[in-house]
């Protein structure tokens, strides 16, 4: 109940009105680049006044659009025992309703087992967003305490909402615009994954 509650306040909330999509289209993307090794050609780049910046001493994440922030939101980073990688990535696959399995022979998931899509004890919550595939990527999180602090496994924690609000973001300036019925019923009709892939990958930095 509390998932679904707050699942649709993004519908009714940060989904409808901030960001505005394009066309509905309730499809999955079967074929894309799943590498973040590979510099994409100029083709398939995102406009490059745009980017993603993640500050790990300071916990936030940044939207900075030609210079400007045009988002801010509080994040969880890695432990030192399992710390957030640094660097240049490019973000291309965006996975909504994501199962979750724990990693082999990881002693934090020790006795954890896997979690289909819509699980109310999934961690991954309702968005993955890939930064460093296969093992980084930014998710929401029901642990809201750990945000602003050093609480995770390598991945980046956000709250659910805003997860979602940057999957949107993204997803409209990478050229995969969704409209609000497609949004509706991934929400409210949970059970399987759908994933995206980014016409045009968007640049993210990770810096200390």
């Amino acid at each position: 109940m509390r998932r679904r509650q707050q699942l649709m306040g993004i519908c009714a909330g940060a989904l409808a009105g901030t960001l505005a999509l394009g066309s509905a289209a309730f499809v999955r993307e079967a074929s894309g680049p799943k590498s973040d090794t590979t510099l994409p050609d100029s083709s398939s780049r995102a406009d490059p006044q745009l980017r993603l910046i993640a500050h790990i001493k300071k916990r936030t994440l940044l939207i900075e659009d030609s210079g400007h922030v045009v988002r801010q939101y509080q994040i969880a980073v890695g432990q030192s025992k399992y710390p957030t990688p640094r660097g240049e990535f490019f973000i291309r696959r965006i996975v909504w309703n994501p199962s979750w399995t724990p990693p082999p022979n990881s002693e934090w998931a020790k006795g954890q087992t896997p979690k289909e899509p819509g699980h109310p004890e999934n961690p991954m919550k309702l968005v993955k967003i890939f930064f460093k595939e296969p093992a980084y990527y930014i998710h929401g999180t029901d642990q809201y305490e750990s945000l602003g602090t050093a609480a995770s496994h390598g991945c980046l924690r956000m709250n659910p909402d805003d997860a979602a609000e940057v999957a949107k973001y993204l997803m409209d300036h990478g050229g995969q615009p969704r409209g609000e019925s497609w949004f509706w019923r991934v929400v409210h009709m949970g059970r399987e994954e759908k994933e995206v892939y980014l016409k045009r990958a968007i640049p993210f930095t990770i810096t200390d």
